[in-house]
């Protein structure tokens, strides 16, 4: 089943695509990382899916009985940069913005204090917002976005500002919310779309280069990572690996190296043999699943 399908998105500003003919699903109950460089597209692909600008051309689409063309109804939305009246406690911003919801005062009443409950700021509830951390804060924005009991939680950089101990906090909320509900939240942060994420999105120049989740992308890839470690580094060792026909590349590490290659069954043969014959003393022998930062920085590269 289909929560949201996007086809051929796509937003012009003057005469550039920003966002360039991007299609994709997201399934409920997933969470989706949306990747990409400075300038990918990112922020302006969740702002169309939230429904705060339109797209010069393409479809975002509910598969909702009573879908009417206003995605705003199924979405909940924290941007990169939230703004909050600091003068308001947490709980007083909570009620006011359920009130903007369309929930009644006490249906208000009673959605903050859950939310409070599940966000972890019940004890700071009456606190000003000015005095909250940023952690706090975006755990607040947080639960602003789930007010209305949204199917689609969209977040943008949710954690890129925080200091270590608040990115700790909001990545363990993600966790518990994905248990319940689709998000879909941007980033830039690879370990954490890595760690906590089941697919990825992958934006370049605002066209999607890829998508799927992180092993179906990691199979996709073309090559081949081989790790090496020995207990005295051989002389000339670094030339003659690159010598060898199915070594496409080698990295230096601290504690050996990084052989990239194309044809795995082929490289294993003639570096083993290789190894052997030059008698070199072979500690490790690791073959290296391609990791999200190799997937994406092979891909934005290319």
């Amino acid at each position: 089943m289909t929560l949201m399908s996007v086809e051929q998105l796509t937003k012009t500003y003057q005469s550039t695509n920003v966002v360039d003919n991007i299609s994709f699903t997201l399934e409920p109950g997933k969470c989706v990382a949306l990747l990409g460089p400075n300038g990918a597209g990112k922020t302006t692909t969740l702002r169309m899916l939230a429904g705060f600008i339109k797209p010069t051309s393409g479809t975002i689409n509910f598969s909702e009985e009573n879908f009417k063309k206003d995605v705003r109804n199924y979405v909940g939305y924290l941007p990169q940069f939230p703004v909050f009246h600091n003068w308001m406690t947490g709980e007083e911003f909570l009620i006011y913005v359920g009130q903007l919801s369309h929930l009644s005062k006490q249906e208000a009443k009673a959605r903050a204090h859950e939310l409070l409950e599940l966000v972890n700021l019940i004890d700071a509830r009456k606190q000003r917002i000015s005095k909250y951390s940023g952690g706090m804060k975006q755990r607040l924005g947080i639960a602003q976005a789930l007010i209305h009991h949204p199917k689609l939680i969209i977040l943008d950089e949710p954690v890129s500002a925080l200091d270590p101990i608040g990115r700790r906090e909001v990545l363990n909320l993600i966790r518990e919310l994905k248990k319940d509900a689709t998000i879909l939240f941007s980033t830039h942060i690879l370990n954490d779309a890595e760690e906590i994420s089941e697919e990825i999105l992958l934006l370049h120049h605002g066209k999607m280069i890829k998508q799927g989740s992180i092993e179906e992308v990691s199979d996709s890839q073309d090559t081949v990572s081989i790790r090496l470690a020995f207990s005295e580094e051989p002389k000339f060792i670094e030339e003659r690996l690159k010598e060898i026909d199915s070594v496409f590349k080698v990295v230096r590490q601290e504690h050996g190296f990084i052989i990239t290659v194309h044809d795995l069954n082929a490289a294993r043969n003639q570096l083993l043999d290789t190894i052997k014959n030059e008698d070199w003393q072979l500690t490790k022998f690791e073959v290296a699943k391609s990791s999200l930062e190799d997937i994406f920085m092979k891909a934005v590269t290319e």
